[in-house]
């Protein structure tokens, strides 16, 4: 079974955004809703000793995703490359799915009456990217199969080694994005709960 997921290498991040705004421009996002957001963590330490990271932050592609679980009409789902994904036909707005989600990556849509989030836009045909892993400049992103071991997330989170691999509070959801941190760039922030996106 495929699992389509991302690892970010935050190692070589930026933090230009340039993932935010092709995001927007590719899925059309509304002003003030955002399914794909960086933030700025830090800076941390005792000058002249700082840390500073930019966590790229999206819906974290859960095995068990509890937003499928719950929906009522199978609105949210798994396509055929595991990817989570939400029917707009069958969304009820019933918000459901909000609710559930342990890191607040979905947005309510009030001029379409619809729940939205990042689909790593499984629109595109023909192999193409998303549009945040097109432009990265830095080559920090990768898109893959999880379930595939020669997977090219695989290979990064093998080659990273797994001292230096990270993943979101795990609840129950299984999350499977991946991110990368090395010791030399800073150190990871742990916290209990991650609410990425003010609550709608």
């Amino acid at each position: 079974m495929k699992k389509k997921t991302m690892v970010i290498d935050l190692d070589r991040c930026i933090g230009c955004y340039s993932c935010e705004v092709s995001c927007k421009m590719e899925n059309s996002v509304a002003l003030g809703v955002n399914y794909n957001k960086v933030l700025t963590l830090g800076p941390t330490g005792t000058f002249p000793k700082l840390e500073m990271y930019y966590l790229s932050v999206l819906c974290q592609s859960c095995k068990d995703a509890p937003c499928v679980e719950v929906c009522p009409t199978k609105a949210s789902h798994f396509n055929e490359n595991g990817a989570v994904l939400i029917d707009k036909e069958k969304c009820i707005a019933c918000l459901s799915c909000m609710e559930v989600c342990p890191y607040g990556a979905r947005s309510f849509n009030a001029e379409a009456k619809v729940v939205e989030k990042c689909t790593l836009c499984e629109h595109l045909t023909g192999g193409e990217l998303p549009a945040c892993v097109k432009v990265c400049c830095a080559k920090a992103r990768y898109v893959g199969d999880a379930d595939d071991p020669n997977s090219i997330v695989n290979q990064k989170i093998k080659d990273a080694g797994k001292d230096n691999v990270f993943s979101m509070p795990d609840e129950g959801n299984t999350p499977t994005v991946r991110y990368i941190l090395h010791g030399k760039t800073a150190k990871w922030q742990k916290r209990e709960k991650w609410q990425f996106f003010p609550e709608s």
